[in-house]
């Protein structure tokens, strides 16, 4: 089982931000805390002390807890959850609140072995755009820190697509971003989301966003030059070394069971998907009353199988094919041939064997080859 923890709070809102997450306040804080070690024991006694291979602190910022605060939660999961040898331990962190080699060591002694570190971008003036807490020389002195403290596996996190920006401003960050050799960079295409700043800046004409041509060059030579770099392609926005692949999110997208602790998380186990409550205090009061699950629902068959094939597909790896049938799905190279000739004649897909992958260019269009592949089922 994976294990991820929602710690909602930073120092500023972001301007893009559509996560749950608020401006951190001290006292709705220990509210937090004290609900969330509260739910640690609740699921641990509920689920038997399952097994965990992985714990991902997301946010939020996460990297704001406090040493002593961070060190509770996971004596808390150690005494009620069974952590497998070798546990993979993220945190997201934001530069402006992980400056100094001595706070990450804070972290590594707490257990944190692999560190998530939001760039964003290398660029000023796009960070300002962005709302984003920290400069680009804070970037690079977290990520000093980082190496510093001897945190062997490094991701960094950029957004692209960002208001006029150039393929030409987006490769020379990225060559910037492999100069720094971190073992995984994730690289997110901007999103509008819904009554966020920077939506309502685009929506009243004082920035402009890259045409759609744009968009796919950037994408395209992008993961050409992460390429040459030796990162692998694993993932439609990620990239790592060889054994760097993050395993959490592997998790997801192979469809593992998950359990979700904190504010707005989900969980989804042996085929039942919740969400807990959005903001802190009916959180906080949905784990005083035991009623955290309540609103669970099963997964239907279908949406089973659609969540298999777009999350297989995200991936490098692919679609398992015959798992697909077993699962309950159609034989797809058989029943939907002429939807697979004509992906693979405009080379979107690939196939090999009993598997079917999306190739680069196909990483683009995965949601629509995604719901081509499902309305032909239909």
């Amino acid at each position: 089982m994976l294990l991820y923890i929602h710690y909602p709070f930073c120092r500023s809102k972001c301007a893009y931000c559509g996560f749950f997450s608020q401006v951190r306040d001290e006292e709705l804080e220990k509210v937090y805390f004290s609900a969330l070690l509260r739910e640690v024991e609740y699921w641990g006694r509920h689920l038997l002390r399952p097994r965990v291979s992985t714990l991902y602190i997301g946010g939020g910022t996460p990297s704001l807890l406090a040493p002593g605060d961070l060190e509770l939660i996971a004596e808390q999961i150690n005494r009620h959850f069974s952590l497998q040898s070798g546990l993979e331990f993220t945190l997201e962190a934001n530069p402006d609140s992980l400056a100094s080699p001595e706070r990450v060591r804070a972290l590594a002694k707490v257990g944190v072995n692999r560190i998530s570190l939001g760039l964003q971008s290398l660029d000023d003036s796009q960070l300002s755009l962005l709302g984003r807490p920290h400069t680009a020389r804070q970037g690079l002195r977290s990520v000093h820190a980082v190496r510093s403290a001897g945190i062997e596996n490094l991701g960094l996190d950029l957004l692209w697509g960002l208001p006029n920006q150039t393929s030409r401003d987006w490769l020379e960050e990225m060559g910037r971003v492999a100069s720094l050799e971190p073992e995984h960079i994730s690289c997110y295409c901007l999103t509008l989301e819904k009554e966020t700043l920077l939506q309502r800046r685009v929506e009243h004409g004082e920035l402009g966003l890259p045409r759609e041509d744009q968009l796919q060059a950037m994408y395209m030579q992008g993961a050409e030059l992460l390429g040459e770099q030796g990162y692998l392609h694993y993932e439609i926005a990620n990239f790592a070394r060889p054994g760097c692949f993050c395993r959490h999110n592997l998790g997801y997208w192979r469809g593992w069971d998950y359990l979700g602790l904190g504010p707005s998380a989900v969980s989804t186990l042996q085929g039942r998907r919740w969400g807990n409550p959005r903001d802190v205090l009916p959180y906080a009061e949905a784990v005083r009353t035991g009623t955290l699950s309540r609103d669970a629902a099963m997964l239907s068959r279908g949406q089973r199988l659609e969540e298999f094939l777009m999350l297989s597909l995200r991936t490098r790896g692919g679609l398992d094919l015959d798992r697909y049938k077993d699962l309950g799905g159609e034989d797809l190279l058989q029943d939907q041939a002429e939807v697979i000739r004509a992906l693979r004649e405009r080379e979107l897909i690939g196939v090999s064997g009993r598997r079917l992958w999306l190739t680069t260019r196909g990483m683009l269009l995965c949601d629509a080859i995604t719901g081509a592949l499902m309305s032909a089922l239909e």
